[in-house]
């Protein structure tokens, strides 16, 4: 079982890990092609890079697999029970999810750092969307612009490609434009 500490251990080294990309000579490193303000990262059309597979045991149990959703905007959201502004976006992820589902967009959760049976409580009642089980991160840390830190939601558009990185937690009324702004583009021609 993670601590709170470990937690923090582990996010401070994914902090310092992203800080030495930010700041290596590789120009074409995802954050400095993407625009960022403030918490949020937010990449061009031109400049998304793949989402590396996301897969992994679903909280409810059964297994899912990101690439099933190929086709749809898929929006991450990774959190953990012991984590209050992850309570506090609760609301608004359900809310962004039931706005915008008819127009092709899907949920999932990631749930890190966590014990099965706290994110399994925290989880009933808040979300209807599904939530993978990935104690170790390793999820979030396989990303190019990767997340570092809890709560923090990524947007994929429908070709599987990293949009948006929010790292702080989310409000419907900033997430859901973006969410509906990803799901009015037209797919580039000869695209997947």
């Amino acid at each position: 079982m993670f601590t709170r500490r470990t937690l923090a251990v582990t996010l401070a080294a994914v902090a310092a890990t992203a800080g030495l990309v930010g700041c290596s000579s590789d120009d074409d490193s995802p954050e400095r092609r993407c625009a960022t303000n403030g918490g949020v990262v937010e990449c061009a059309p031109e400049q998304r890079s793949a989402a590396p597979k996301i897969a992994g045991d679903l909280l409810a149990g059964g297994r899912y697999d990101v690439a099933q959703a190929r086709g749809q905007v898929v929006v991450l959201n990774f959190w953990g029970s012991w984590c209050a502004p992850c309570r506090a976006e609760a609301d608004d992820l359900e809310a962004t999810y039931q706005a915008t589902k008819a127009a092709g967009v899907t949920f999932l959760g990631i749930n890190v750092q966590d014990s099965k049976d706290k994110a399994i409580a925290f989880e009933q009642g808040r979300v209807s969307y599904p939530s993978l089980f990935d104690p170790g991160s390793r999820l979030a840390l396989a990303l190019d612009i990767p997340p570092n830190n809890v709560p923090a939601t990524v947007v994929l558009d429908r070709q599987g490609r990293i949009t948006t990185v929010i790292r702080a937690a989310v409000k419907q009324d900033g997430l859901q434009p973006i969410v509906e702004r990803i799901a009015a583009e037209q797919p580039a021609s000869g695209s997947r």
